[in-house]
């Protein structure tokens, strides 16, 4: 059949070749359709996966009920006890993290892979192995048990050792983000306020922190919410001991064998402690971005100056 007919193009039912490219795009928008409904719903399943169980804790029972039973002594020691040994916990998180993210992130160094590999290992290690191993060390028959009871220091089932299983749980999880971070702070900026004659010290201060800052708070609000959600080393080294030991995840596991509307009241308590300070960081980092912006377009000549005299 000719193409042309009268000196005019043939009709595409007429072309067999454009009916099959019409075929072909048609089942190409199929295919493309048929996947986003896919990854759509994937993407649901998830998010209502993550999302119903938290839902179902705030809507279990009246807020009414639910701080009648937060007022009795289960849920206000264990709140005193988290608050107190988490802010320790931190405490000993950012002393002992924060030099070792900067270390690992600005210098190369033989068996780097090593450590790195090692502070991986502690976030993936079971609680309970993590708090036997600390027991094997500050116990009374560990390495250093003999030497503390000398010393007339207990560690163990005590509130050190909730701090002390707080922070070995939290403080990979600190040094991941702190480094992260300070490896996205830019050398030529550090090498530019030395030549300036800035103190290593002053510089670390004044440009690689703030310049780091969101991603240390958000090191430090992961490490700090780890450490209130644990639980597994807590048990094995600390005890479950009420006013104690006891912390509020302690708590919860306590409750759940007595009434089940305390357990999910400590519980709601639990998220709401950790849900504020992570909000407060994020709100934190904008703004510590943005001045931390307007500061680098602006440098302060004069402290450099006064600095380098």
């Amino acid at each position: 059949m000719t193409a042309l007919v009268a000196g005019r193009p043939a009709p595409p039912e007429q072309r067999p070749e454009l009916g099959r490219r019409d075929s072909a795009t048609r089942l190409l928008s199929l295919r493309a359709t048929a996947a986003r409904l896919i990854l759509g719903l994937l993407i649901a399943l998830g998010l209502a996966f993550l999302a119903v169980p938290v839902v179902s804790l705030l809507f279990y029972a009246s807020p009414t009920t639910l701080l009648a039973k937060l007022a009795g002594p289960l849920g206000r020691q264990a709140l005193t006890l988290s608050l107190t040994t988490t802010l320790a916990a931190l405490i000993i998180t950012v002393a002992t993290g924060t030099p070792m993210a900067w270390w690992l992130a600005k210098h190369d160094f033989p068996g780097r892979r090593l450590v790195d590999v090692g502070l991986q290992l502690t976030i993936v290690l079971p609680a309970s192995v993590a708090g036997l191993g600390l027991l094997l060390v500050f116990g009374r028959s560990g390495l250093l048990g003999g030497a503390l009871g000398y010393a007339g220091i207990q560690i163990p089932f005590t509130a050190i050792a909730v701090v002390l299983a707080q922070a070995f749980t939290a403080v990979a999880l600190y040094v991941s983000s702190a480094r992260q971070a300070f490896e996205a702070v830019d050398d030529q900026l550090i090498a530019a306020s030395r030549t300036l004659g800035v103190s290593v010290w002053r510089t670390f201060w004044r440009v690689v922190l703030p310049l780091a800052a969101p991603g240390v708070l958000t090191g430090m609000a992961l490490g700090w919410a780890r450490a209130l959600g644990e639980f597994g080393a807590t048990l094995v080294f600390a005890g479950n001991l009420p006013g104690r030991t006891q912390t509020m995840p302690l708590a919860i596991y306590v409750a759940l064998e007595s009434d089940l509307t305390t357990a999910v009241a400590v519980a709601v308590l639990l998220l709401a402690v950790a849900l504020i300070p992570l909000l407060l960081v994020q709100y934190a980092g904008h703004r510590l971005t943005g001045a931390t912006s307007r500061r680098i377009a602006s440098p302060d000549r004069n402290t450099a100056h006064q600095e380098s005299a």
